[in-house]
């Protein structure tokens, strides 16, 4: 495994590091704005990502099949929903007590916050290890400025996760060096995620489309049951859905640019 792959599954995780570093630099808790804006950009820089990095590579690794290439995205998308499905069942959510006073699943705050972003990292880290895959093992439809293009995304979306983690619990009265190292803690996940399919995708190449549109369905179900929830809590504001456009717009340009 080169530079290039190693680097690649690296940059998500110092988005997350540097994200959780903004404990260090704000003074004050993140307010509701912030939040809205942060979450909203993150929904459409991973909105951009399944499509155009996962979903549109899929479709076109499986034009052999004729009027049938839309079966490995389509199977592939909805075993990817499912899955994330079972581990939010599985894993105590935030998004459980969002209307309650007292957490139901007896867990501590600090430990459900972490656990949902941690959550929400494996999918992306799963997600840069197919692409990447798919470069090293000579696939055609998948460049490595695209799969760079596809890190820096997620990097990007990564930022403001750690900081949902940071900030908050800073905001509680945690020391800020435990804030951070919580915030950092919650995207090691991704880079063991990416090299675990890396070298799991050699063995399964010959259904790489299932397995990129399995990222796709896992990071979609990630926006549509945290991140878009997530952003419009509290009092109506337009600021998400505009830093959603702005994210997505931003994700689209660099992978097409890029790939």
């Amino acid at each position: 495994m080169g530079r290039e792959v190693a680097e690649g599954v690296l940059i998500p995780f110092i988005g997350t590091t540097l994200g959780a570093a903004c404990v260090f630099f704000l003074k004050k808790g993140m307010s509701e704005r912030l939040r809205k804006a942060l979450t909203g950009f993150a929904s459409g820089v991973m909105a951009a990502a399944s499509f155009f990095s996962l979903l549109l590579p899929a479709l076109e690794l499986s034009e052999g099949m004729g009027r049938l290439a839309f079966v490995p995205a389509v199977a592939g998308f909805l075993i990817g929903m499912l899955f994330l499905l079972a581990l939010d069942l599985l894993i105590p959510h935030m998004h459980r007590d969002r209307s309650e006073e007292g957490p139901r699943s007896g867990l501590k705050r600090t430990t459900k916050l972490v656990l949902a972003v941690t959550l929400h990292n494996l999918p992306e880290g799963m997600a840069v290890g197919v692409v990447y895959a798919g470069w090293l093992y000579g696939n055609a439809g998948i460049s490595l400025t695209g799969a760079l293009a596809l890190s820096l995304g997620i990097a990007l979306q990564n930022f403001p996760e750690g900081a949902i983690v940071s900030m908050p619990l800073r905001a509680e009265g945690m020391a800020k060096g435990k804030t951070f190292l919580y915030g950092t803690l919650s995207g090691v996940v991704e880079p063991i995620g990416a090299l675990l399919t890396i070298f799991a995708a050699g063995v399964f190449l010959p259904v790489l489309p299932y397995l990129l549109a399995f990222a796709a369905g896992a990071m979609f179900y990630v926006i549509v049951e945290e991140l878009v929830p997530d952003m419009a809590q509290g009092n109506h504001s337009n600021l998400g859905t505009v830093c959603f456009a702005a994210g997505f717009a931003l994700m689209m340009a660099l992978d097409v640019g890029l790939g």
